[in-house]
């Protein structure tokens, strides 16, 4: 049985590990020319394990910016995994401490996505299908960003060849596989409209956080599904 998970799991992330591909290498080249050692940028990709905010923190190192700030900037990006880490509690009970570690240390996106998905419709959430899942995402994306780093010359001008639209549409198919929730549709407005505003007033990455905060207070204030549906009148008993 938890053999079966765990290959379960290697086939449900290895889809994942193939789309994420392109930004292990992405990063890679980029932080090469942004003066990032081979080691530097494996290490990096081993322990942040983080693509939004490994970009992000290399485009501040390359500009020289005071390592407080780099900090700070990449835990706005990152923020978002204290609320998926609350959201995936209920699952992960009875997970032992090392196993909990593991699991929060491989939290990314889709692995999130796939847990509550697992979670809601009844399928077991064991650890070795969890470990499954995320070793074959986690091993590609060390190796390909090391790819990435020594081969980035070849790589050129990433909007030449489309990829930098290839993490937005990404986010956006994970965020559209909640779109048969309740209230998705206000909510992931009011985010996307938000995030929009922060990053034209406030700037990067500080509107991920926004948005999701703008998103969440949205969701806090609407009623619960059912909470608005009249109550049965009591019908008289007959004597």
């Amino acid at each position: 049985m938890s053999r079966a998970d765990f290959v379960e799991g290697l086939r449900g992330g290895f889809t994942v590990a193939v789309a994420s591909a392109p930004f292990a290498a992405l990063f890679g080249a980029l932080a090469v020319d942004n003066g990032m050692s081979l080691g530097e940028l494996t290490l990096m990709s081993a322990t942040v394990y983080a693509g939004a905010s490994q970009m992000v923190g290399i485009e501040l190192f390359g500009n020289n910016v005071q390592a407080w700030l780099v900090v700070a900037s990449i835990l706005a990006v990152n923020f978002r995994h204290v609320l998926y880490s609350a959201a995936i509690a209920r699952y992960l009970r009875h997970f032992t401490p090392l196993q909990k570690f593991f699991t929060f240390f491989l939290l990314v996106d889709p692995q999130f996505a796939e847990m509550v998905k697992r979670g809601e419709e009844g399928k077991p959430v064991t650890f070795i299908w969890y470990l499954g899942f995320g070793i074959i995402i986690y091993v590609p994306w060390v190796l390909v960003s090391l790819l990435g780093g020594l081969l980035g010359s070849f790589i050129g001008d990433p909007k030449a060849l489309g990829l930098d639209i290839l993490l937005p549409a990404y986010f956006l198919g994970i965020v559209l596989g909640f779109r048969n929730r309740d209230n998705f549709l206000p909510v992931a407005l009011v985010s996307a409209v938000a995030s929009a505003i922060a990053y034209h007033y406030v700037g990067s990455p500080w509107h991920v956080s926004l948005g999701a905060a703008a998103g969440i207070t949205l969701a806090a204030l609407l009623p619960l599904p059912g909470a608005l549906k009249p109550e049965p009148e009591n019908e008289p008993h007959e004597v």
